[in-house]
């Protein structure tokens, strides 16, 4: 398998999820889509917070994995 192949199946599972979510939103309340992207962006925040040093510590220290 080339690189050529590895990407054309990534593009088309990614075809595939835009498709599905696109239809998963059209059967959506406006209310419903409005929970979708609160918990969209919380996923971004959460992404975020645990790629940097700061962000992994705060959320050791929330669990309460505090060095002594």
């Amino acid at each position: 398998m080339g690189l050529k192949d590895l990407f054309s199946r990534w593009g088309k599972t990614e075809d595939r999820r835009a498709t599905e979510r696109a239809e998963a939103e059209s059967s959506m309340t406006p209310e419903e889509r409005a929970i979708d992207q609160e918990d969209f962006e919380a996923r971004k925040d959460d992404v975020a917070a645990g790629s940097s040093w700061a962000g992994r510590e705060a959320e050791g220290a929330e669990r309460g994995e505090l060095d002594s």
